[in-house]
C-alpha cells in the first residue's frame, strides 16, 4: 500500500460529530430534568473510567461519551422546566396523565413528557407526536381526532390525572 493514503498522527481521535438537537423547545419534567442530570453523571463517570484503563488503544468509547457528555450538557441548559402540578387535572397539559378510550373501548394511558424522557411503549409522548397535539386542551369527556398513518381514530377522554 503506498503511503502517500495513510493518516499518520499522534493516535488521539478527531471528536465525533455531534448528536442532532431537536429544533423544539426543550420541555421536561422535574422526573425529565432528573434523569438527565443523572444520565450526565453516569457518562461523565463512565468517560473517567474509560480514561483510567490501563490498556486505552482504542479511544472511540471515550470520544462517543465526550460526544454524549455535550449533548447532555446542551440538553440540561435548554431545559425549560414545567412542573404538572402546577396544572389542574381539568384538561390535558404537558406532564399529566391521560386516560382515553379508542373506538373498540379498550383503555389507554399516555403522559405528555419531554423528548429526551419519552417513550411510546410505556406511553410517555412528546408534545410534538400527533397524538399529544390531538389530546393537549381536552377535557374529560371530549373526543379527539387522532391522525396516524394508519388512519383516522377517535379517543374519548376519560381521566387526567397528576402523576
Amino acid at each position: 500500500m503506498s503511503r502517500a493514503f495513510v493518516k499518520e498522527g499522534d493516535g488521539a481521535l478527531d471528536p465525533l460529530p455531534d448528536l442532532p438537537v431537536s429544533p423544539h423547545p426543550n420541555h421536561v419534567t422535574p422526573a425529565g430534568l432528573a434523569a438527565l442530570q443523572q444520565r450526565l453523571r453516569d457518562t461523565q463517570s463512565r468517560l473517567a473510567a474509560l480514561k483510567a484503563r490501563p490498556d486505552r488503544l482504542d479511544k472511540l468509547p471515550e470520544a462517543a461519551a465526550e460526544r454524549d457528555i455535550r449533548y447532555l450538557e446542551a440538553r440540561l441548559r435548554s431545559a425549560i422546566l414545567i412542573d404538572p402540578a402546577a396544572f389542574p387535572a381539568t384538561e390535558v397539559a404537558f406532564g399529566l396523565i391521560v386516560t382515553v378510550a379508542d373506538e373498540d373501548g379498550t383503555e389507554h394511558r399516555f403522559q405528555i413528557t419531554g423528548e429526551d424522557e419519552s417513550d411510546a411503549a410505556t406511553g410517555r409522548i412528546t408534545p410534538q407526536s400527533p397524538l399529544a397535539r390531538a389530546l393537549l386542551g381536552a377535557r374529560i369527556g371530549d373526543i379527539v381526532t387522532w391522525k396516524k398513518p394508519a388512519g383516522v381514530t377517535s379517543l374519548e377522554v376519560l381521566g387526567i390525572a397528576h402523576p
